[in-house]
């Protein structure tokens, strides 16, 4: 029996779903979309909750792009609230706590030092580097000035190092040198967390826009089925339901599970939530508080301040917790914990996977790497051109 479909697509959220509608819409093709989850858009799905709060079930996602390909093609399916993302970081204070705006900025500065200690911080790094500059912590520790020293040291203590180490499970003589050398600090007043010329959130939220994004005549989506009982890989040959399947296959999904971890694991960070109701209009201050210094948590979100709800009364925080993934039932890997030793482990999956002329890769899970919203977007758009050319 000849398959009904051309190409097969494992994953329905941005990776996937974008590519599974241009090669429907575009290339003609009829396409099947494999979704293990019972909803559509991966991890940017989003729901109503028992009280009516429209939360994000897997971390907050805040669309932002400066790539106009991208922001004018999700435009077809959704119309956009304005909004621009701010998040501050809570620190225990000498009165208490106090809230820094983040990244690190002349705000900042002056919230965290006595008024002429950060007019004299602010004169000499404006007078060093120049407005409306990100200055990294690595310029700030090369500088002959001991007070622009010292100020990098406190970014780093106060917003950086504990925050690392509670996201990604290090002592502080393992985080990458790279990576704090690239700690911004902002010379201007602009609060933002994003600077993208598009910025905003999908005005009825995600699900609708992925929904929309799915709906079209050459496609047909399955949710609630786990791929790996449909495929199977042997010989260089792919089989849907015990069939040969000669059609493009896109896999969005964790690659070391696809050939049955037979190299080992691929290490990920997974995220643990909570999610807690009050009766009250807002919780916090801003719509995500990082907590820099103290807690178990990394961050709290208060999903109102991102979506615009108007629901008086009542309101839903998420607390966000970080930990090693480790493969068990419920887990969701959410990021690839990048160094030489697991690169090398993706390469061996990457050269398994080569060995299936119609298998194509996409993805944070598929590729082990890490994607903003905006970049997977614009790799399945073009993975397609390369695809449909």
């Amino acid at each position: 029996m000849n398959q009904p479909y051309d190409c097969l697509v494992i994953g329905a959220g941005m990776a996937g779903a974008v590519a599974a509608r241009e090669l429907a819409e575009r290339g003609g093709k009829q396409v099947l979309v494999l979704e293990r989850r019972n909803h559509v858009g991966g991890n940017a799905y989003d729901h109503f909750d028992q009280d009516g709060v429209l939360i994000h079930q897997y971390g907050p996602h805040i669309f932002h792009t400066n790539n106009r390909r991208v922001f004018d093609y999700l435009s077809r399916f959704t119309a956009w609230r304005n909004y621009q993302h701010q998040v501050v970081a809570n620190i225990p204070a000498a009165d208490g706590r106090q809230e820094l705006p983040v990244p690190f900025n002349l705000v900042s500065l002056r919230a965290a030092f006595p008024p002429e200690q950060a007019a004299a911080l602010e004169q000499k790094l404006l007078e060093t580097y120049g407005a409306e500059r990100k200055v990294t912590i690595l310029e700030l520790r090369e500088s002959s000035d001991p007070d622009l020293r010292a100020l990098a040291d406190f970014v780093y203590d106060h917003v950086f190092v504990r925050y690392t180490m509670k996201q990604w499970g290090q002592k502080p003589e393992e985080i990458d040198p790279a990576t704090t050398a690239r700690v911004p600090v902002f010379l201007s007043e602009d609060c933002r967390y994003f600077q993208d010329i598009h910025q905003g959130m999908p005005l009825e939220g995600y699900t609708p826009m992925f929904q929309r994004l799915l709906d079209h005549p050459n496609l047909t989506v399955e949710t609630g089925v786990d791929a790996s009982a449909r495929l199977t890989l042997e010989d260089g040959r792919i089989l849907l339901d015990g069939e040969a399947f000669e059609g493009l296959v896109l896999y969005t999904g964790a690659v070391d599970e696809l050939f049955g971890c037979r190299y080992g694991r691929l290490p990920y960070r997974t995220l643990d939530f909570t999610f807690e109701t009050y009766a009250q209009d807002f919780w916090q201050s801003h719509g995500t508080v990082n907590y820099t210094m103290d807690q178990d948590y990394t961050r709290i979100t208060e999903f109102k301040y991102l979506t615009g709800q108007e629901l008086p009364g009542v309101t839903t925080i998420m607390k966000e917790y970080a930990r090693s993934y480790t493969g068990a039932a419920g887990e969701v890997p959410y990021y690839a914990v990048i160094n030489p030793e697991n690169n090398a482990l993706y390469a061996q999956y990457q050269a398994e996977a080569a060995r299936y002329p119609n298998l194509r890769l996409l993805g944070r899970l598929a590729e082990y790497k890490y994607y903003n919203m905006d970049a997977i977007a614009a790799r399945a758009l073009e993975l397609c051109d390369e695809l449909l050319k």
